[in-house]
């Protein structure tokens, strides 16, 4: 499709299947599961991630004059801005009301997935800032040629926002609540660095649940099995049902991960009796622990608290992973130890005009997300100097 300079070309494919796993995965690399060839490869397959659910594949592979994959890009035809995490319903309208067509748009991100992390997966070493360049030129190339109204690169990463902008897009800032080990040795030396109201808060809430004669496990591995699927889909389901009208996920796509990856599945599952009443699902990365998708039923308090927050930081600290990233949202997270980081997405808009608007839109909203991270700070949960 196009050239990137120094013998570089990019093509689209269709289907992540055109590609071989290792071919993908050599560039996509195994800290971020997401990313990987598997994740993108059960969102296809299961159908959660076709056109007909308005996530038409156009991946791009950039390769090199002997054909060898230097860099990928999870790529998708859009027809709507849902599952995205970073909501550009205001500028569609805005754009339709000018008279344009918004839709179909490019988008660079992992559906379904607020999750940070590289979108233009480049094989390391010394060809991956070429192998970079000719994917930010490619999506711009697609978008002028096929007439369409933009392309976003959601959730990248810091490196990539910078890149992005150098090759003249726009870049939009955000913030999650992400919680970091500080090399506790248990939940309860974490407990122990927070101030005491919330500290005895985090542990009333514990003892509650456990009060309810709930019994909450994490399941990984050969632990996992379909029928834990099955439970899980139908939580995620009540849920999804009773504040979103429609799932986004089949059920497919939960049997299918758990085939192809389950030893980067860490699933919390709560049970009342003999029933499942609660469930979170989790993805381990190599530094870093997911949390993904809650699904609930019957009024349980701090449930998802417990299985959502707390049990995520317990497996963290077991396992010794430097962080817990909890999705998207979510002020409820700030006093549980999950602190707000930057986000950051990049949008190349074809239309000058247009372009010229969103900038300034861009501005002031950066502006008002940088004080709102600061001012946040001010609520921190931990223990300051001198404090016990």
């Amino acid at each position: 499709m196009a050239d990137g300079g120094d013998a570089l070309t990019v093509r689209i494919i269709e289907t992540i299947d055109e590609l071989s796993a290792a071919e993908w995965d050599a560039c996509a690399g195994t800290g971020n599961p997401f990313t990987s060839h598997a994740f993108l490869a059960a969102l296809e397959s299961s159908g959660s991630a076709t056109a007909k659910t308005g996530w038409a594949p156009h991946h791009l592979v950039a390769q090199d004059a002997a054909g060898r994959v230097l860099g990928v890009a999870p790529n998708y035809l859009k027809s709507h801005s849902y599952g995205e995490y970073v909501f550009d319903h205001g500028w569609a309208d805005a754009y339709r009301r000018a008279g344009g067509s918004y839709y179909p748009k490019l988008q660079v991100a992992v559906p379904f997935t607020p999750v940070p992390g590289r979108r233009l997966l480049c094989r390391p070493g010394d060809t991956a800032d070429g192998a970079r360049a000719a994917l930010i030129e490619a999506l711009r190339t697609l978008v002028e040629r096929a007439g369409l109204s933009s392309a976003h690169a959601t959730f990248c990463s810091e490196e990539e926002a910078r890149s992005f902008a150098e090759a003249g897009w726009l870049i939009r800032r955000g913030f999650q609540y992400h919680w970091s080990n500080d090399g506790y040795r248990s939940f309860d030396d974490f407990l122990a660095r927070l101030n005491h109201s919330k500290r005895k808060t985090i542990k009333r809430e514990r003892r509650e649940v456990a009060a309810q004669g709930l019994s909450v496990e994490m399941l990984t591995g050969a632990a996992l099995t379909p029928a834990h699927w099955d439970a899980f889909f139908e939580l995620y389901i009540a849920t999804s049902d009773r504040k979103w009208g429609s799932p986004y996920l089949t059920r497919e796509f939960f049997h299918e991960l758990g085939r192809v990856m389950p030893e980067r599945v860490a699933l919390v599952l709560a049970r009342h009796g003999d029933r499942h009443v609660g469930g979170a699902l989790n993805l381990i990365g190599e530094d870093t622990l997911y949390g993904r998708n809650w699904g609930g039923r019957g009024d349980y308090p701090f449930l998802h608290f417990e299985a959502c927050y707390y049990q995520a930081i317990e497996f963290a600290i077991g396992r010794g992973l430097a962080k817990v990233e909890a999705g998207a949202q979510g002020d409820h997270k700030l006093p549980r130890g999950y602190l707000p980081v930057p986000t950051y997405s990049a949008h190349w808009i074809r239309d000058r005009g247009f372009r010229k608007a969103v900038a300034d839109f861009l501005r002031r909203e950066g502006e008002m997300i940088a004080h709102e991270i600061a001012s946040l700070g001010d609520y921190s949960p931990f223990k300051k100097t001198g404090e016990n």
